[in-house]
């Protein structure tokens, strides 16, 4: 591909993000998020990817949307990579499937199911979605701290909304209703559609990733008869991906502290 002065969906070039980037899917949602950042810019907008970049304990950050689903995901990171970012937190919503996990509640995901395919373009089925465990630990620091409930499991990440919402209406029923009822057995805390993309990406490139959902409805407690309400305010992952952020740079700065002695 020729060499553009800047990334192609982005529209960003070097010195424009931090390293450190918050990665929520709606571009409305970036807005609200760079509120808690020092001195927010507004830096670009094309397509789904929206991006401000500001400052959290003096260090530069950045929050970019990436719409819905692996494909889109994997470019912003491929993409800011390419312009120095190397550690993202992706912040989003999710269904519950764990009959434990209720509407309002945080998951943090410490593996995600390959069950979409734009991870198969980077590495074979075999290769485990994990996230970093430094992201990963900070994102269950950060939920401990701010007294959020919280649950810390497998998440599994589909390409198909409607093929877990409707999965009786696809000609492909008989699969996704069987492994629907795997992922019950094997105690995955939620579905979302992202995670397991960014995982493996962030792997082949060399990054750091994590990521933590707001849980809007669990259709399994649904199906149980147990009680629910249904949440759709993200304010808490959102918190929680922030805090997440500032306990990163905070450990960072004492790893390169360490090392200079």
């Amino acid at each position: 591909m020729q060499k553009l002065e800047k990334q192609f969906h982005i529209h960003c070039q070097e010195g424009d993000v931090g390293r450190y980037c918050i990665l929520p899917g709606d571009p409305g949602r970036c807005g609200d998020i760079a509120a808690y950042f020092d001195n927010p810019v507004l830096i670009s907008q094309n397509r789904e990817y929206t991006v401000y970049t500001g400052t959290l304990l003096g260090e530069k950050v950045s929050v970019c949307s990436t719409g819905i689903g692996g494909p889109s995901a994997s470019i912003a990171m491929e993409e800011l990579h390419n312009i120095g970012a190397d550690t993202f937190i992706r912040v989003g919503t999710c269904g519950g499937i764990d009959l434990k996990v209720q509407s309002g509640d945080i998951v943090i995901a410490s593996g995600a199911i390959r069950y979409e395919h734009t991870s198969r373009e980077y590495a074979p089925i075999e290769y485990p979605a994990v996230p970093d465990f430094e992201v990963l630990t900070a994102l269950a620091d950060a939920s401990r701290q701010l007294q959020k409930r919280y649950h810390v499991g497998v998440v599994q990440c589909k390409d198909a909304f409607y093929g877990q919402h409707s999965p009786e209406k696809m000609p492909v029923s008989w699969e996704l209703l069987q492994k629907w009822e795997a992922w019950k057995r094997l105690g995955v805390k939620a579905s979302e559609m992202e995670s397991a993309a960014l995982f493996v990406v962030a792997d082949a490139l060399g990054c750091r990733c994590g990521s933590c959902f707001h849980v809007i409805w669990n259709q399994e407690r649904e199906k149980a008869g147990l009680d629910q309400n249904m949440s759709e305010d993200t304010s808490s992952a959102v918190l929680v991906g922030i805090e997440a952020l500032k306990l990163m740079i905070q450990r960072d700065r004492e790893k390169e502290s360490f090392s200079d002695f």
